[in-house]
């Protein structure tokens, strides 16, 4: 299967190529050419098997170019039992006959990311041998808190690999500071920016496009590529765990082959809901998609009014990796509902990098609108729905997943629900202290954690309760202009 460029479909190249190369020289996402097909008889033959086994199905239609063998290889050594603490890394909870939540923050960042950043280093290295390159990848990250730490962990000490993650300074929680900052590796770097996410994200993304900074690497021996989810690599593993929860919903007998799921995604970049759209796409029975947005609701908006404005108060949040006013996946949404018409898809972003905003044609309004709702809540609804989450279910949630889970509580629909749950609550242990109704009265959110556990009862995870005492290695900062000399300064070159 090939891939083609949203700003120009007559670039095509294979899956290894797009994974290598994150983003399209016109500035454009990869997107395959065709969305693979699931049949009900593969979908029921998930329904028995394990998390490995269900990953190779629906990785293998859409990495075409890679054997068996290379993607087992991958699986196996993303997906262990040591790494997520069991050997089902996206287990499903109950939380009463209609209302699920999907956790998917088992892994060792303790933050969705990892699902898709354990497996895509391997991807990538796997794709890199596959051409034989002797060039070393740069992956740059841009990060509202949690892809950061992930794609170093993934990364750290990867053979033909370095990575240097860009973070808003003032922008993160203090615990996904210092998981960063703290980060080991000798191929790892870290630096803050003094703006917010979407500047760290144009920053990136202007880096990539920048000929000059392209050929400076090259004679270097280095080639860009990208963790985030502008990365094929990185986004394709999401689609999978849509198909694991209802594979497992199914098993538990909550619901029957061909029933419908909705699905509430707490959403900032719209990877993670892309992916839940791509698996509706593929064949999975999904009712709606519910896109449940912070204070920075620009999804919100667009999903109901079809003019995206990212002109517009930017809120620093509890939920930081929602605040988000450049949602980037939603390019590679208009393009698959345009038709792949890129011409039309290249219009739209040349309006929006040159004015703030665009407006869709009413037919793809009306085909967003048939896939997708859309809400929103505030900090004290989010706040709120930690509590409700609580005494209703004695279920502990982080502030994303609060998000989602006021969303869902605004929206029915006689589907089943399903909130995807994006991190474990002691990444933000503040606020969900807070939203329990407890006391906040700490020198610092590590000092929260032992609270926490006391009043629920939830185990503090190995990984971040080491955190406290873990040496600083990266506490440089820059200007949202100086981004290009720091990965020079970076990479010595």
């Amino acid at each position: 299967m090939n891939y083609v460029s949203t700003r120009n479909k007559n670039v095509k190249i294979s899956s290894a190529d797009a994974i290598i190369k994150g983003l399209s020289e016109d500035g454009g996402l990869f997107v395959p050419q065709t969305i693979p097909a699931v049949s009900e008889t593969e979908i029921s033959s998930m329904i028995n098997s394990d998390y490995k086994t269900r990953a190779k199905l629906i990785l293998s239609k859409f990495l075409t170019d890679y054997s068996e063998d290379e993607l087992e290889s991958c699986i196996n050594g993303a997906y262990t039992d040591q790494k997520f603490g069991g050997s089902n890394p996206a287990p499903v909870k109950k939380l009463d006959d209609n209302n699920f939540v999907l956790e998917l923050w088992h892994g060792p960042t303790c933050a969705f990311k990892d699902m898709a950043l354990q497996i895509m280093p391997r991807l990538l290295t796997t794709a890199l041998k596959k051409q034989n390159s002797d060039k070393t990848v740069v992956i740059l990250v841009a990060t509202s808190g949690d892809t950061g730490k992930a794609a170093l962990e993934g990364f750290c000490d990867v053979e033909g690999t370095k990575i240097l993650v860009f973070y808003p300074a003032h922008g993160v929680s203090e615990v996904q500071k210092k998981q960063m900052t703290s980060q080991s590796g000798s191929n790892t770097g870290v630096m803050g920016v003094l703006g917010n996410f979407d500047d760290c994200q144009s920053g990136v993304k202007r880096i990539f496009s920048d000929e000059k900074a392209v050929k400076r690497l090259e004679k270097g021996g280095f080639v860009f590529s990208s963790a985030n989810s502008i990365n094929w690599g990185r986004l394709v593993p999401q689609v999978v765990y849509y198909f694991s929860a209802y594979a497992d919903l199914v098993k538990s007998a909550d619901i029957k082959t061909g029933d419908k799921l909705d699905f509430i995604v707490p959403t900032g970049n719209f990877g993670d809901i892309l992916a839940g759209y791509i698996a509706k796409q593929m064949g999975l029975p999904v009712g709606k998609l519910v896109c449940a947005s912070n204070k920075n609701n620009v999804l919100t908006d667009f999903i109901k009014t079809g003019t995206y404005n990212k002109n517009r108060d930017f809120f620093t949040t509890m939920s930081p990796s929602m605040d988000i006013l450049i949602s980037s996946n939603l390019e590679r949404l208009l393009f698959i509902m345009s038709g792949y018409d890129d011409l039309k898809v290249s219009g739209y972003m040349d309006q929006l990098n040159k004015t703030g905003k665009y407006t869709v044609d009413p037919e793809i309004l009306s085909k967003i609108q048939t896939d997708f709702i859309a809400g929103y809540a505030d900090e004290q609804q989010t706040l709120a729905a930690i509590g409700d989450a609580y005494n209703r279910f004695n279920y502990v949630i982080d502030p994303h997943t609060a998000v989602g889970y006021c969303v869902s509580a605004g929206y029915q629909s006689g589907n089943k629900k399903v909130i995807l749950s994006t991190a474990s609550p002691y990444k933000f242990p503040k606020s969900v202290i807070k939203g329990l109704g407890g006391s906040i009265q700490a020198e610092n959110e590590f000092k929260l954690f032992e609270i926490l556990n006391k009043k629920t009862g939830v185990e503090i995870p190995p990984s971040l309760a080491s955190l406290e005492n873990a040496q600083v290695r990266f506490d440089g900062k820059c200007s949202k202009e100086d981004m290009t000399e720091k990965v020079y300064e970076f990479l010595n070159v």
